[in-house]
């Protein structure tokens, strides 16, 4: 992971700040959007782009199950969470990401919402079998333990990747791994100074190919790049909102 190149950008963001509250206003109301979109798409909801927008505006869809509806609304809530916590500078722990969890399934499932699974699960189309139930609280312990440890030896994209990558390979919950693991990433991520970023629906399969490489050869390397390229991403909406093309974001 080229993390120089990703810290330069940074850095030349860093000059421009504070952004014009307008801009900040803009890119943040885009990028809930399209977040909760992408994130939810890649768990099957059908909701488009434009129908996302709509809903997160109050508007029902026809045609579409509650359930997704509710799966738009409680991630946005999810996303305002997480701004909140990096604007307070709230320090990741297990209290966090299970709060986390509870907004991404209020209303949907609120009988493991924010609550460590009791049942062994599959990941469906996936080589790797999470750990059995009976060893959650103690992965997670032990995931808990290596990120306020070693993790914080590792360079802040690429903490937030490992982290993301080894809290779905304990699937902690029931359901809702992967958008609670895609928001804790972040969290990660911006606490950090990062831009937040946004994996891509159209990504999904080299997304899911390499966290399963992960996860069964503990090779992270086609997750720390997939990473790398979504963070340099992250930086278009900004310098488009500044007004400077790519030759002058570099």
């Amino acid at each position: 992971m080229n993390t120089e190149h990703l810290d330069a950008l940074k850095a030349r963001l860093d000059a421009r700040r504070p952004l014009p509250g307008t801009v900040v206003s803009n890119l943040r109301e885009d990028l809930a959007v399209r977040w909760t979109y992408n994130s939810n798409a890649i768990e099957g909801n059908t909701l488009t782009l434009r129908e996302t927008k709509v809903v997160l505006e109050g508007i029902t869809v026809g045609g579409k199950s509650m359930k997704e509806h509710l799966e738009a609304t409680n991630h946005v809530h999810a996303i305002d969470f997480i701004f909140e916590l990096v604007d307070k500078g709230e320090p990741l722990t297990e209290r966090t990401i299970k709060e986390v969890h509870a907004l991404v399934l209020k209303g949907i499932n609120d009988d493991i919402a924010g609550k460590y699974r009791t049942e062994n699960v599959v990941i469906s189309g996936a080589d790797h079998v999470p750990p059995d139930h009976l060893h959650v609280a103690e992965q997670m312990a032990g995931f808990m333990a290596w990120y306020a440890g070693d993790g914080m030896s590792l360079h802040v994209v690429e903490r937030a990747a490992r982290l993301h990558v080894d809290l779905v390979k304990i699937h902690p919950f029931s359901d809702g791994n992967g958008r609670t693991a895609r928001l804790l990433m972040n969290l990660e991520l911006m606490q950090g100074g990062f831009p937040p970023i946004v994996v891509q629906n159209a990504e999904r399969l080299a997304y899911y190919e390499a966290l399963d490489t992960a996860h069964t050869t503990d090779n992270y390397a086609p997750f720390f790049d997939l990473t790398e390229t979504i963070v340099e991403k992250s930086f278009e909406p900004y310098w488009f909102a500044l007004g400077m093309d790519k030759e002058q974001a570099e």
